[in-house]
């Protein structure tokens, strides 16, 4: 399958899908067929902020137009956050979605989890990653670690790199996610989220939502 990539929501979230899409490929002994749109990052934050899903729905049906036409069978957004706009975005593709919905889904029903921490942005963690999953309980963070959350992830994702600052911010409100709300386990609800927890003992058990997605896109890519 030729996959289209909407990408540059930002440059580490970019990389880090094409790395680990690329490494799959490679070790299926297949050709990676796949071709790349972008998208800015500074319209997702603005209608984000502005809570207008669909004017960044429209944005990204006419990157899965260009897509179409490069000859793609199916389009990802290699962005957590980009699916806030999701149910706009369904109805206007003119391509079969690879979702991260219902990836998490599936993910969490297969380990039997039943409430799962979340940390990202202030929409998905609001939202319960944008009311798309149902096979567990999702739990955020209370108080002002709510909003710590947020500004936290929303810094490192702009630099593309994690001061040691924000990564105790997250690993202590994570390991809060687990020992006083009762998690089992912390989905990194943000794409750019690896930069901070990637290579690091956090101290508490993750699930890293943007290699969920990988693997989802790598099995449709496999077909």
């Amino acid at each position: 399958m030729h996959i289209g990539l909407i990408v540059g929501i930002g440059p580490a979230a970019t990389e880090f899908y094409y790395r680990h899409l690329a490494r799959a490929h490679a070790a299926a002994g297949r050709p990676m067929e796949l071709t790349m749109a972008n998208a800015e990052v500074g319209d997702l934050a603005r209608n984000m902020a502005e809570g207008t899903p669909e004017r960044q729905a429209a944005i990204f049906a006419r990157l899965t137009e260009r897509l179409k036409v490069a000859g793609a069978d199916a389009v990802a957004i290699t962005s957590i956050g980009g699916h806030f706009c999701v149910k706009h975005f369904e109805p206007l593709a003119v391509l079969p979605i690879l979702s991260i919905i219902p990836a998490l889904n599936a993910e969490f029903a297969t380990r039997g989890l039943r409430r799962v921490g979340m940390l990202g942005t202030r929409v998905a963690m609001e939202s319960h990653i944008y009311g798309g999953i149902t096979s567990a309980e999702l739990v955020v963070p209370e108080g002002e670690d709510f909003q710590a959350t947020h500004d936290a992830y929303v810094a490192l994702a702009m630099a593309g790199e994690a001061t040691d600052a924000q990564r105790d911010v997250l690993f202590r409100i994570g390991r809060d996610l687990c020992r006083k709300q009762g998690a089992e386990a912390v989905l990194l609800a943000g794409t750019d989220l690896f930069v901070a927890f990637e290579g690091r003992n956090c101290g508490f058990p993750t699930i890293d939502g943007a290699m969920v997605h990988v693997h989802a896109i790598t099995r449709a890519s496999l077909q």
